[in-house]
């Protein structure tokens, strides 16, 4: 099973960490339809990072699901570890903060040790918002919780990196420019005037 048949020829999906907030999990967390519908909901947590292909919405060595935010990141062979703090995103046109970024990186074996693997999850999370004192917001939050919390979805982009990236843009170097890499000394190169 493959997400990208529902995608228009010559799409790629390579959204931004703006656009993965403002875009998919605002939208999801305001239950409101998100066109096209590409990012399938998946319970991560079960899945070692390896067993995605075929259930998250792949691009290149990229996956992206919505999921569940939990306390506990424990698949059947490993575990999610953080690296670092959050990381704020904010917007590209107001300025003002849209969401976060964790990231975290799969270790097998039996938390708290094991073996770094090459994979890698970022989780992208909406601001985290306070509850107003008040009887509308109260009604609609019992409303809410009344059917599924989406106020708790997260969207996720795993991906592994190999050993011999030095960035992981997905962008690779041409003959020409290996070559013009190569050189010790650009001095030397005269240009055409």
């Amino acid at each position: 099973m493959s997400n990208n048949a529902k995608l228009p020829p010559g799409f790629r999906f390579y959204p931004t960490d703006e656009e993965l907030i403002v875009h998919f999990l605002q939208r999801k967390a305001a239950l409101l339809p998100c066109h096209p519908d590409v990012i399938p909901d998946l319970d991560l947590y079960p899945y070692d990072p390896w067993d995605l292909d075929g259930k998250a919405m792949v691009e290149g060595n990229k996956w992206y699901f919505y999921s569940r935010r939990t306390q506990t990141r424990i698949t059947g062979n490993g575990f999610w570890m953080p690296l670092g703090g959050d990381e704020c995103i904010y917007s590209s046109s107001s300025g003002q903060k849209v969401g976060s970024k964790r990231c975290y990186v799969f270790y097998v074996g039996e938390p708290p040790e094991g073996a770094k693997t090459n994979w890698f999850l970022q989780e992208y999370r909406l601001p985290d918002s306070g509850t107003s004192a008040g009887s509308s917001s109260s009604r609609s939050s019992k409303k809410r919780h009344s059917k599924m919390d989406y106020s708790k979805w997260v969207v996720c982009r795993v991906y592994e990196r190999n050993c011999s990236d030095n960035e992981d843009d997905g962008t690779e170097l041409s003959c020409l420019d290996e070559v013009f890499l190569s050189l010790d000394d650009l001095d030397e190169i005269s240009l055409p005037n």
